[in-house]
């Protein structure tokens, strides 16, 4: 990739897509296009076409998606299928149309079986049955794989994929109702500090593990796919991932430790618990060359520090 080229990261607000632009623009790239959705709605066919057809951009990094936990799903089984298969279809089509180099589209590894065996590998996509709370976006994210390996079958294009863990970091999403299981619990359990209430519930046993990668340790990631390795017919897609899970109980923990918090951590085992394990086999990446840096520990506290800062800046001095 040469410095000049022209890179259209799509959902540049998000939490890969911003430590995707973050990255490139760290290392010396120049023309890192992005737009906001009030000026391209990726929803919208003719934008998408027309934006491309203006722009050609030459490498796209496909991270726009309608996302978020559990509660967000049950709530919103259509939007999250409706939305997400518009998005990526409109995206990949016109990247096919107007001739872009490569493209790399992200995945998330809720793809997979909710019984797959452990750790994840690529070859077990498809082989069970998904896990019912977040099965619309899974299946438009495996919808997305597909896509992309049929116009590399079909076209010859150089699109890939890529399924990243559970992810964590700067920009992502701190609302209870829609977020994940990491941003919830730190804010929940800082609000519990500031407050200081006695308590601070979370949905399930505690029991599942989850494995959990910093945001910009995948968008690291994500350049070095992009600029080292095109697609191949045996290797269609690749998981992004630490290699080390943990409990979500251990987990709460570990976040109360960062945060300072001195209340009692309480479990609803009444509540969904989600798919019991998700834990993937980076061997893959591994072969590629590529490994993640950020510890665990290390990755929340800084986005406990940048939280902290987006709070300060809401409520001022």
């Amino acid at each position: 990739m040469d410095l000049r080229a022209r890179i259209f990261v799509a959902g540049h607000r998000g939490l890969v897509g911003s430590a995707i632009k973050r990255t490139l623009e760290a290392q010396g790239f120049e023309h890192v296009m992005v737009r906001t959705r009030d000026e391209l709605d990726l929803l919208d066919q003719e934008s998408v076409t027309r934006f491309f057809a203006q722009e050609r951009p030459e490498y796209v990094f496909l991270a726009a998606a309608k996302v978020g936990g559990i509660l967000a799903n049950v709530q919103y089984p259509a939007d999250f299928l409706y939305q997400n298969l518009t998005i990526q279809t409109n995206v990949i089509h016109a990247a096919h149309v107007f001739g872009v180099k490569k493209l790399l589209f992200l995945g998330s590894s809720c793809i997979y079986p909710k019984f797959a065996p452990q750790p994840i590998r690529e070859e077990y996509l498809l082989c069970g049955e998904l896990e019912p709370t977040n099965e619309p976006y899974a299946l438009a994210k495996i919808a997305g794989i597909k896509m992309c390996e049929a116009y590399n079958r079909q076209y010859g294009s150089n699109f890939l994929a890529v399924m990243p863990t559970n992810l964590y970091g700067p920009y992502d999403n701190f609302d209870l109702e829609s977020s994940h299981v990491l941003p919830a619990l730190l804010r929940k359990i800082h609000e519990a500090t500031v407050h200081k209430a006695p308590k601070v519930e979370v949905w399930g046993t505690g029991k599942p593990r989850r494995e959990f990668l910093f945001v910009d340790d995948l968008a690291d990631a994500c350049l070095y796919l992009m600029k080292s390795f095109d697609r191949t017919d045996t290797a269609p897609f690749v998981n992004i991932g630490t290699g080390i899970d943990i409990e979500i109980g251990e987990l709460a923990t570990m976040i109360k430790r960062i945060v300072g918090y001195s209340g009692e951590i309480v479990f609803k085992p009444d509540m969904p618990d989600g798919t019991p394990r998700k834990w993937l086999d980076v061997s893959k990446m591994d072969r590629l060359g590529w490994r993640a840096r950020t510890a665990l520990e290390e990755g929340i506290q800084k986005t406990f520090d940048w939280f902290l800062k987006q709070q300060q800046l809401i409520v001022g001095p």
